[in-house]
């Protein structure tokens, strides 16, 4: 599953659900503009190793909630 892939109101329902915190949300709404990791790392200012992590964290609350 890609976050890319979901539909707005899966993307709402989980902004809200997942307790994301402000750069999990950050990344959550980039990546589900289909921004590539590597472009989402240069705009949030992070180095791509702990993007790759946060975004790890974020598919894993993703995933608990669908």
């Amino acid at each position: 599953m890609q976050i890319r892939d979901l539909t707005q109101s899966q993307i709402d329902y989980l902004e809200v659900m997942c307790n994301f915190t402000e750069d999990e949300l950050k990344l959550f709404q980039l990546r589900a503009k289909n921004i590539p990791l590597e472009q989402c790392a240069e705009i949030m200012n992070r180095g791509i190793d702990s993007t790759k992590q946060l975004s790890r964290k974020v598919m894993d609350k993703v995933k608990r909630e669908i």
